[in-house]
């Protein structure tokens, strides 16, 4: 696959390209790569914040640089699994004491997952590696066509694995052989961070390239459901980009998805009937809690959604241009970082800034809920750990 750089955007040329590393904002970068010498706008200044909440660092572990892969660590009971440059890390929650630190030979675009006694990363060569859950010694590695990226899941003995050419994979996690496999064409063009997964109640939800949103049977890939999250729209490829970008979010009731130049969307998890839809455009992801869906749109605005009926509650703006990532609810408070190397905390009662802290480099995916507070992993390799008081 020949790779060309253009400025602020890679695109990947084989039948289908992908549009850029989604730590920059897109609306910020498109005009650039067709224009001549135009220049990133200037990201917005942070707010004071009165009465800030402390928002105190509990630990640091490192693991290696993520470069443009969005890498994202995991919780497993009462350890974070993170993957980084070439090294995959276990760290206790308690304290940040590393478990143990295990070298996987290649420099690694996706991970870590973590169940049935194995740990997953994934590499830019396809390579899929499982390393032991408790001591790190490998496993097994399997062999796959594309890029792995994205989120890894576990579901009972299945690895859950996704591919850069717009497949999922199941894998035994007993020796990595494929047990099945779900694929779909890809449009012409997509966007590096688009395509997420979730495990919710037995099923896995997936988002696509082209605004789908897939409900699967994670023990042998069978589609339960389809449906539109947003459809293409416009006269060129490039305007007609309209990827489901993040991981969906789900309750008991339904699931929800946002798709870039698209909508915010909710569905019936068991029949995939659409219950509301909102014009919004995300190249980041959402997230849910007990009452909203929130989503960070593509101008780095921050805005709750009341997940009943879709009505727009509040907006937060004051991060614009600032390469914000998807959101963490989290009890009261609503989690992001940022691309300029801040965490922000909103209040979920009405986006208000509520706590702010500086880490070593930029966020570029969703902070991850610990239980007693959050981790967030850097574009350095670092994984920093939050309690909120």
């Amino acid at each position: 696959m020949k790779r060309l750089a253009i400025p602020a955007l890679t695109l990947l040329l084989a039948g289908c390209g992908t549009i850029g590393s989604m730590g920059s904002s897109v609306g910020n970068t498109v005009g650039g790569w067709f224009g001549s010498g135009s220049t990133k706008a200037k990201p917005a200044e942070l707010v004071e914040i009165k009465s800030a909440m402390a928002l105190a660092e509990a630990w640091k572990a490192e693991t290696g640089e993520t470069g443009a892969s969005l890498l994202q660590p995991t919780l497993s009971g009462e350890h974070v699994v993170a993957a980084g440059g070439t090294r995959v890390v276990r760290i206790a929650v308690a304290n940040g004491s590393v478990a143990w630190r295990s070298d996987a030979g290649v420099r690694l675009s996706a991970g870590a997952g973590a169940g049935a006694g194995v740990v997953l990363a994934g590499s830019g060569k396809g390579e899929v590696i499982a390393l032991d859950l408790s001591s790190g010694q490998p496993r097994w590695k399997a062999a796959l066509p594309s890029e792995v990226v994205g989120t890894m899941l576990v579901a009972g003995n299945m690895a859950i694995v996704r591919t850069g050419d717009g497949s999922i994979h199941g894998l035994d996690t007993a020796d990595g052989s494929r047990k099945w496999l779900y694929s779909r064409n890809l449009p012409a063009l997509t966007l590096r961070g688009s395509g997420g997964i979730t495990l919710a109640g037995g099923v896995l939800y997936a988002g696509f390239p082209g605004g789908k949103l897939a409900a699967l049977n994670p023990a042998n890939g069978a589609q339960l459901w389809e449906a539109t999250v947003a459809l293409p729209r416009g006269a060129t490829e490039l305007e007609r980009v309209a990827d489901v970008m993040g991981n969906p979010a789900a309750d008991d009731r339904q699931v929800c998805a946002v798709a870039y130049q698209g909508r915010v969307a909710c569905f019936d998890r068991v029949t995939g009937a659409l219950l509301w839809a909102r014009d919004t455009s995300s190249n980041s992801g959402l997230a849910m809690d007990g009452q909203n869906v929130y989503v960070t749109d593509d101008k780095d605005a921050v805005t709750a959604y009341d997940k009943a009926s879709g009505r727009a509650g509040w907006r937060q703006d004051k991060l614009a241009r600032r390469q914000v990532t998807a959101p963490l609810a989290l009890g009261n408070w609503i989690v992001v970082g940022d691309g300029q190397g801040y965490v922000h905390v909103l209040s979920t009662e009405d986006g208000r800034f509520l706590g702010r802290a500086k880490v070593d480099d930029a966020v570029r995916t969703a902070p991850v809920d610990i239980g007693p507070g959050f981790v967030v992993q850097t574009g350095k390799g670092s994984v920093i750990a939050f309690r909120l008081k």
